[in-house]
């Protein structure tokens, strides 16, 4: 270990450089996204009157894409069988909002690549 040869009391002087990323930030991928799902999302960001419910969409998906299992979407297994991904994949949904009528929720599945997320479908959760 190096002495430190600055004169006590004085401060360290900044450096330009940049921290490396972290591990969580570089394992990180885009979300994927289905032609259908463009236009939903298109469509939600267009309708001025449900402005509180696209933000709600917007930052369930950075969680989302953050982390699938972050505990505000309350992340579970899609238990309809007739919906599968595209390539027949297990279909989970998340809560973008909660205990609202017509509540929206985003349905996912994990691929085409092993660490991508493909969204499916975001809608008004179908039971409500």
């Amino acid at each position: 270990m190096t002495p430190d040869r600055r004169k006590p009391g004085a401060k360290k002087q900044p450096t330009n450089e940049k921290p490396a990323e972290s591990n969580q930030q570089a394992a990180q991928s885009p979300l994927y996204w289905l032609a259908p799902v463009a236009a939903q999302f298109k469509a939600l960001a267009a309708d001025t009157a449900n402005e509180g419910r696209f933000k709600q969409v917007v930052k369930a998906l950075k969680y989302l894409n953050a982390n699938p299992r972050h505990l505000s979407l309350n992340t579970r297994p899609y238990d309809d069988p007739a919906i599968v991904g595209p390539a027949g994949e297990k279909v989970f949904e998340a809560y973008a909002q909660n205990q609202t009528p017509g509540a929206y929720r985003i349905f996912w599945c994990y691929g085409p690549l092993r660490s991508q997320i493909t969204i499916i479908a975001i809608t008004e959760h179908p039971n409500d």
